[in-house]
């Protein structure tokens, strides 16, 4: 909620002080302009011209809450389609209209770092962060796993979902990330491919390999992250990850870190050496917006 109402104050806050500048130009009768800062994620195709629906909670949100008036702009993406600019056409009882226009960023090209987090479950305010977090981060798909010493067995999906779709309509990414059902460790490692995606286990005891270094040393391409629960691995797990060809046990420092610490950590390290903040994988793409940028 801290981060829905931070957000919220932002854009009121921008609305007004667009509308005291209309006011002082005698131009009230123009909506405001919120240059692409309100940004909605819909599960809908996205074309020139097309009309999206939305519900009630989000016309609330959008007349009520931001008070938007019915021409204002606003910036729309579904994860496959780019970012457009729409424009609330209408408001009613049971939702609102927007009306598409033009495309403002196109889609990401599929190369564009890719990497899994796996985490074991953990209690509700931590794993909302870690979701969050990884979102910002770059993160492609999440994936709870169930190990011999996770206590969270059951996790609100919806409510995560929410949380990873705020997270991206904040943090001005194209996608949000996919959030996989739990399953036990032993089946997702059964079932991974043998080559063409590492996954880096961050291991609290044991023989391992700093981070960065691993990092590093990885080819160009996919890559995984696993971090455990919070009594860590049990030995037997231990044993099955070391025996796996496509796993490398690395080391978080001589410090014992929260598990979303360990997360937001390792997934920094990896995207500042080989992830979308390094260069390796691609130009450092912003939107266009943002004025001096290679992409725009």
């Amino acid at each position: 909620m801290g981060r829905r109402r931070e957000r919220t104050a932002q854009v009121q806050a921008q609305v007004q002080a667009q509308v005291q500048v209309q006011a002082e130009d005698g131009d009230g009768d123009t909506a405001p302009a919120v240059s692409g800062r309100v940004r909605l994620f819909v599960d809908q195709p996205l074309t020139a011209g097309a009309e999206l629906e939305l519900g009630l909670q989000r016309a609330h949100y959008l007349r009520h809450v931001l008070r938007l008036p019915v021409g204002t702009p606003v910036a729309v993406f579904n994860g496959r389609d780019g970012e457009w600019q729409a424009g609330i056409a209408a408001y009613a009882k049971d939702g609102c209209r927007l009306t598409v226009g033009r495309l403002r960023r196109a889609p990401l090209a599929p190369a564009t770092a890719d990497l899994w987090l796996l985490f074991a479950p953990i209690k509700r305010t931590r794993v909302e962060l870690l979701v969050e977090k990884a979102t910002e981060l770059g993160v492609a798909r999440l994936m709870p796993v169930i190990t011999h010493h996770t206590d969270v067995v059951r996790l609100n999906r919806d409510r995560l979902v929410t949380i990873a779709e705020e997270a991206a309509e904040q943090c001005e990414r194209l996608t949000v990330p996919e959030l996989c059902r739990p399953e036990p460790l032993a089946q997702v490692l059964h079932t991974w491919p043998v080559t063409g995606r590492p996954l880096l286990v961050c291991a609290e005891a044991g023989a391992v390999r700093p981070i960065a270094a691993a990092v590093t040393a990885l080819p160009a391409g996919p890559a995984a992250i696993l971090v455990g629960p919070e009594g860590g691995f049990s030995a037997a797990e231990l044993d099955e990850l070391a025996g796996r060809p496509f796993v490398g046990a690395v080391g978080l420092g001589p410090r014992i870190l929260r598990a979303e610490t360990a997360a937001v950590a390792a997934v920094a390290c990896w995207q500042a050496l080989r992830g979308d903040w390094s260069g390796g994988v691609a130009v450092e793409c912003r939107p266009p917006f943002r004025s001096g940028d290679p992409c725009s």
